[in-house]
This record gives structure tokens, sequence and C-alpha cells, in this order.
């Protein structure tokens, strides 16, 4: 864990929940208060997830399909003194019982306001043992290729691999939502918002971040015709698949 006086300072969080609209406005909003934030559309994307990456806490939805929260925190709860936030629909206490007999830290019952999320994930932070050192990986592996996710680089071996500003902004946009996907429409927004400009005609605007997709691939997949890791989902958008 990292020591801060803001627990939202460099923490990184991961949200599970299958309903994409809830995940993703979670995600926007946590980031907008300063967490590093990953997100995960089930129990076994988030498994993938908690594989490769440190987490300083769990944002959990327990009614999910497959697996549900409560297994999940077993489970974790078996392997790691990661935090927990459970999130349900259901806040009978029986409910909230096995949530926290599964060894999570706390539980919010849906509807909730977005600042109640933010105070108790904020209070579980603060109590959480803290431990010297860096919780953000420093590297994100794709195959030969490594991105340093502190500086913004691309590495392939000992050789830096040169990325375009539009580039390097879609890598961070990328790294920030590892094995989700993220829509053509939600990158040019977020393309645009880190130039500081406003919003052009739609289609060319896609068509453009299409182009940028291709050459970016050339940079990190080996074979950029079957992308391995700068993966397109059909109907969604792309997505990145660290190893």
């Amino acid at each position: 864990m990292t020591t801060h006086s803001d627990p939202g300072q460099s923490a990184h969080l991961l949200v599970v929940d299958d309903d994409e609209r809830i995940r993703t406005l979670l995600m926007r909003f946590l980031r907008s208060r300063g967490f590093w934030v990953s997100g995960a559309r089930d129990a076994a994307h988030a498994r993938r997830l908690l594989e490769g990456l440190d987490f300083d806490l769990v944002v959990l939805d327990v009614m999910m399909p497959g697996e549900d929260g409560i297994s999940l925190t077993r489970s974790l709860r078996a392997q790691s003194e990661t935090p927990v936030l459970l999130l349900t629909a259901r806040g009978e206490t029986a409910d909230r019982i096995a949530g926290l007999e599964a060894g999570a830290d706390d539980y919010l019952s849906k509807p909730f306001e977005p600042r109640e999320l933010l105070l108790r994930i904020n209070a579980i932070l603060r109590r959480v043992p803290q431990e010297s050192g860096p919780t953000l990986p420093k590297f994100m592996h794709l195959g030969a290729v490594r991105y340093d996710l502190e500086r913004g680089e691309l590495w392939r071996g000992s050789d830096p691999v040169r990325l375009t500003a539009t580039e390097a902004a879609l890598m961070r946009i990328f790294t920030a939502s590892p094995g989700a996907p993220i829509a053509r429409e939600r990158l040019v927004e977020d393309l645009e918002r880190d130039r500081g400009q406003t919003r052009g005609a739609v289609g060319s605007q896609e068509r453009a971040v299409d182009v940028q997709i291709t050459r970016l691939r050339r940079k990190i997949e080996p074979d950029p015709r079957q992308p391995r890791y700068l993966q397109t989902v059909r109907g969604e958008g792309y997505m990145l698949v660290p190893d």
C-alpha cells in the first residue's frame, strides 16, 4: 500500500459489476476523485486482472451472473488481504452478515450516493495497514513490449519505442482500464479532452481513431493483422489485454 494523507492519491481500485452503465459511471466518478481505476465485467474477468495487477481495494457487486460477489470475496480473502467493499441491491441483515463473514471490509446497498461510496472507500483505505513501497504496477507487459505506467514510455527490450502524442494518449487511456472494452466514441472524447479540443464530426473522428489504433498495433503486436494485445471487440470497441 502507498502511504498518503489523501487515500485517493495513487490508490488503485478494481470495480467489478456486470452492469456496464453502472461500472462505467463508477469508474469515471472515482477517477475524477484521483483514483487509479480498472474495471471488470464479472468474477472471471476480475480474477484475470487480479492475477496480473495489485489493487488497493476491490469494489465488488454481489449479484452477478456466474460466480457472485460473496463467493469471489471468500476466494480473495483466502489468498490476499486486499480490502473488499461489496455493493448490492439487497440490504437485508442476512445478506450484510454473509458478505462480512466472507471477509468483506464494508457493505453498501444500492442505490447509494456517490459521495457515500467515496467516504466508505477512503475510510477503508485509511484503516488498512500501510506497507512500504509503491502499490501501482510500474510496467504493463505486452509480449516482448513493456509499457512504463509512470513515465508513459514503451520499450522493446532495452530499446525505446517512439510514440506520437496521440499514440501516447491512447496508451494512457487503455492502460487505465486493462481488459475492459472502450467504445470508439469514448476514445474520441478522451483524446479530445486530452488535447483540450472541442468535439468534431463523429464519423470522421472515429475513423481517425481506427487509423491510430492500426498504427499503435504496429508498435506493440507481433502480428498487427492478428492482434493479441490490442483487440477489437465486436460492437463494443477496442480492448487492451496485457499478459
